[in-house]
């Protein structure tokens, strides 16, 4: 085992293919093949990770809010969930998670988001120290795949938490960022994952300090009969089916 790194004692260390560190503010974007986990941890604790999620091999499809949720029924993601395309295949699965709750109902920040709440700070004056919104983010990085902003889908917001009250309005649970909490997605597809660690949009106002996270990509074996994210709910089987014939 792996036990010199306490932030993933459960990896074998021969299966690892990459590690990675992505800045508080920044973009990533990585084909994540099938066979291989993607591990998020947010080391500080307070980390939003943005994360949008295509098929490589045919990047009209992408994950589905919609239909991820009502398969499921649930309004958040956790440990057994599959992010699903709007095909009805599942692009990444969620088969370990610590946090307990990722938010997929808030969108990402904005320029105008990000200006409101931390003032003004433009790459002209300070240069890498400029305040980064999620959604010009996400731009940048898709733009390298031929994407742009038709291709700007609902997201989800790993490591946050938000709950809609009683008279309908979106509260964000400053409670729940817990340091060394993480979340592993597993490859159903060859999937282009394409995140950024901009502040979430509900985040409260102050300091501007967009947190750091830590990546580990490592081969993992395919799902069996007895997969978490198989038997979470039903509707999940047809998902794995509709997946596995993709690939006949």
């Amino acid at each position: 085992m792996n036990s010199s790194n306490p932030s993933n004692p459960d990896i074998l260390e021969e299966k690892v293919r990459f590690r990675d560190i992505v800045p508080g503010g920044s973009n990533w974007s990585h084909v994540l093949k099938r066979g291989t986990t993607l591990r998020l941890i947010d080391p500080q604790g307070g980390a939003n990770v943005s994360a949008l999620f295509f098929n490589f091999e045919l990047l009209v499809e992408r994950y589905n809010m919609a239909d991820t949720l009502k398969a499921q029924h649930t309004a958040f993601l956790t440990t057994g969930c599959a992010l699903y395309s709007d095909m009805g295949r599942i692009l990444v699965s969620i088969t370990n998670d610590t946090s307990g709750w990722h938010d997929t109902i808030s969108g990402c920040s904005t320029a105008e988001i990000v200006t409101a709440k931390y003032g003004e700070a433009r790459f002209q004056q300070h240069r890498n120290r400029f305040h980064r919104d999620a959604r010009n983010n996400f731009l940048v990085e898709l733009g390298k795949y031929g994407l742009g902003h038709r291709d700007l889908v609902a997201n989800v917001n790993f490591f946050s938490k938000v709950v809609v009250q009683e008279d309908g309005s979106m509260k964000f649970d400053e409670a729940h960022a817990r340091a060394g909490a993480l979340v592993d997605l597993r490859a159903e597809m060859n999937t282009l994952v394409v995140l950024n660690t901009a502040v979430h949009p509900l985040a409260p106002g102050g300091t501007y300090a967009p947190k750091p996270v830590h990546l580990v990509v490592w081969s993992s074996p395919p799902p069996g009969q007895d997969d978490v994210v198989r038997k979470f709910r039903p509707e999940n089987e047809r998902g794995f089916i509709n997946t596995e014939r993709y690939f006949l």
